[in-house]
């Protein structure tokens, strides 16, 4: 089927920037929109991002919007997400996954990665 693996994530100061990584391999990868989530302790698991695997669809959180990008590189079958003017309400672990269409919502989404920790101290 679909594996999805992050990386990318660790410790950066409030105000700074973070690109995570996502790396796709299946026999069907192509059809795929992918997309960013992510959960904080105690917290049910958040839409951040997606886009389409052409590029041609992206949405954000309103709580994303202007400082997250997310991007995808067809070649190396990997999507990212810039992260930029981090606070402290973006720390949590942010989880790639891919889904038949663009979406929001976390039950569109068929398979996910092991998740990547992102800290941002306050």
């Amino acid at each position: 089927q679909v594996q999805l693996a992050e990386s990318g994530g660790g410790l950066v100061q409030a105000g700074g920037s973070l690109r995570l990584s996502c790396a796709a391999s299946g026999r069907t990868v192509s059809s795929y929109a992918m997309g960013w989530f992510r959960q904080a302790p105690g917290k049910e698991r958040e839409f951040v991002a997606t886009t389409s695997w052409s590029g041609g669809v992206r949405l954000y959180a309103d709580s994303v919007k202007g400082r997250f990008t997310i991007s995808r590189d067809k070649a190396k079958s990997t999507v990212y997400l810039e992260m930029n003017s981090l606070k402290a309400d973006d720390t949590a672990v942010y989880f790639c996954a891919a889904s038949p269409v663009p979406s929001e919502a976390v039950g569109a989404y068929e398979h996910w990665g092991q998740g990547t920790q992102v800290n941002v101290p306050a």
